[in-house]
C-alpha cells in the first residue's frame, strides 16, 4: 500500500510540473552580455539575484566590441553591459539598445601590472621608462584598435609620451582577462589592466596607477536590449540596487 501511495505522490508531482500544453514548465532566464571585466562581480550578484526572482541570469563575458557585433548580428541578449560608453552609444545609434533604460552604473581605474612574483619597480609619469622596463618581453594589454581597455591603455600611454616606444611590443589580447592572464602566467612581464581585474588574480601585483587625467573616464553602462524580454528589466533595476552597488564595490569597482 505504501508503495502504490508514493507512486501516487510521484505522479502527482509529475503532473504538477506539466504546463496546460503537456510541456514541462520552464524557470524564465535572461542573457546578458557584458564585458570581460565584470567577470566575477556579475556572477556573484547574478547568483543573489535569482535567489529574490525566479528568473535564472545565464551571463556571457567578452571584450564589449565583440559583444555589441553579436547583438548587432542578431544575437538574443537582453541586457548589455558595457566597458565603456562607446560601443553603448553604437548600439543605441543602430536602435538596438532600448534608450530609455541606459544607465551608468559604475567605474573603474587603468593599472599596470606585472607577475606577482616581479620585482619591477615603476612610477607612472610622463616619458616613464616602460619600455627598458619591459627587457625583451612585451607588454599585455586588449587590443587597443577596439577594445575598451586597450583603447583606455593606448590614450593613457599617448598622454605620458611614450606609446611610440611600446606599439611594436605589444601583446594585443582578445580581452582585458586574456591580458591579465598573459601577465598571471608569466607570459608578458607588464600588462595593463583594471584595479578590479588585478584585484581578483592572485598570479598579478599593481605596480602603479595611471593617473585618470591620462584617459577618458572609465564608465561602465548597461542597457536592455530591444528584443529584451520582460523578465529583464527586474534584473537590470537589481543592478541598480543598494546591495549590487556593494558588491561593486567590493570587487574594485567605484560607485557612480
Amino acid at each position: 500500500m505504501s508503495r502504490i501511495l508514493s507512486a501516487l505522490a510521484l505522479l502527482c508531482l509529475s503532473i504538477a510540473s506539466i504546463g496546460p500544453a503537456g510541456a514541462e514548465t520552464k524557470q524564465p532566464e535572461i542573457l546578458v552580455f557584458a564585458a570581460a571585466s565584470l567577470t566575477n562581480v556579475l556572477e556573484e550578484i547574478g547568483t543573489a539575484y535569482e535567489k529574490t526572482a525566479h528568473v535564472r541570469t545565464r551571463m556571457s563575458f567578452d571584450a564589449s566590441s565583440n559583444l555589441a557585433h553579436q547583438i548587432e548580428a542578431g544575437a538574443p541578449a537582453d541586457v548589455f553591459f558595457s566597458a565603456d560608453t562607446q560601443w553603448m552609444d553604437y548600439l543605441e545609434s543602430r536602435h538596438l539598445i532600448q534608450a530609455a533604460t541606459r544607465r551608468n552604473v559604475v567605474g573603474n581605474q587603468l593599472v599596470l601590472i606585472a607577475p606577482a612574483g616581479n620585482q619591477v619597480k615603476l612610477q607612472i609619469a610622463p616619458h616613464f621608462p616602460l619600455a627598458a622596463a619591459l627587457g625583451p618581453g612585451r607588454l599585455a594589454v586588449a587590443d587597443p584598435d577596439s577594445v575598451p581597455a586597450g583603447r583606455y591603455a593606448r590614450s593613457a600611454l599617448s598622454a605620458l609620451g611614450v606609446w611610440d616606444e611600446v606599439v611594436d611590443r605589444l601583446a594585443r589580447a582578445e580581452n582585458v582577462r586574456a591580458a591579465l592572464r598573459y601577465v598571471a602566467r608569466g607570459e608578458a612581464p607588464l600588462g595593463i589592466v583594471y584595479s578590479s581585474d588585478a584585484l581578483v588574480e592572485r598570479g598579478v601585483r599593481v605596480v602603479d596607477t595611471f593617473p585618470a587625467g591620462t584617459h577618458e573616464p572609465i564608465v561602465y553602462p548597461v542597457a536592455l536590449t530591444a528584443s529584451a524580454k520582460g523578465e529583464a528589466a527586474g534584473f537590470l533595476a537589481y543592478l541598480l540596487s543598494p546591495q549590487a552597488r556593494k558588491v561593486f564595490v567590493e570587487y574594485g569597482f567605484s560607485a557612480l
